[in-house]
């Protein structure tokens, strides 16, 4: 059985329009430079050619992927979540216990996780750690520069973001 790919409805939306947009424009884009190229004569020195054989494989790959995930996709209710405790699709405020900073990180799926906008996946080491905490729980994280220690300061409803 394939592993369920939780997600956010933000997230699912995503997926979505990605895959309509690779269905329905990409596909057509690709198509019509397969055509050119293949007007231009000879394919076996073609690089326009390659180049869109290329661009039209990379796009049917990123179609089967989108679609496996959101087969296997399990949505999280943001309205529903509790606010008791952290959960997937709750905001966080932790506090780095060693250098006394404020982090802000949303809870999500392994599928919408990017670290660089704040959203860390339930699967990481300190999404896992944060999971069910409260607040005011002190939080321990073994990760690659050592054991972290984070504080949770305050759990709330993600906005879109």
């Amino acid at each position: 059985m394939d592993k369920k790919n939780i997600l956010t409805y933000e997230g699912l939306k995503k997926l979505e329009d990605e895959l309509q947009d690779l269905k329905v424009v990409k596909r057509r884009e690709v198509a019509q430079k397969i055509k050119e190229a293949r007007e231009q004569g000879d394919l076996s020195e073609n690089a326009e050619y390659d180049a869109a054989k290329d661009e039209q494989r990379d796009i049917e790959a990123r179609i089967e992927e989108i679609e496996k995930i959101l087969k296997n996709a399990e949505v999280v209710v943001e309205e529903d979540v509790d606010l008791e405790k952290i959960s997937i699709g709750c905001m966080v405020r932790i506090l780095d216990c060693e250098f006394e900073e404020e982090l802000e990180y949303k809870i999500v799926g392994s599928t919408e996780a990017n670290s660089l906008k704040g959203r860390i996946s339930n699967e990481s080491p300190v999404g896992r750690a944060l999971l069910g905490k409260k607040v005011g729980d002190a939080v321990k994280v073994e990760t690659q520069m050592g054991e972290l220690t984070y504080k949770v300061l305050e759990i709330q409803r993600s906005m879109v973001s």
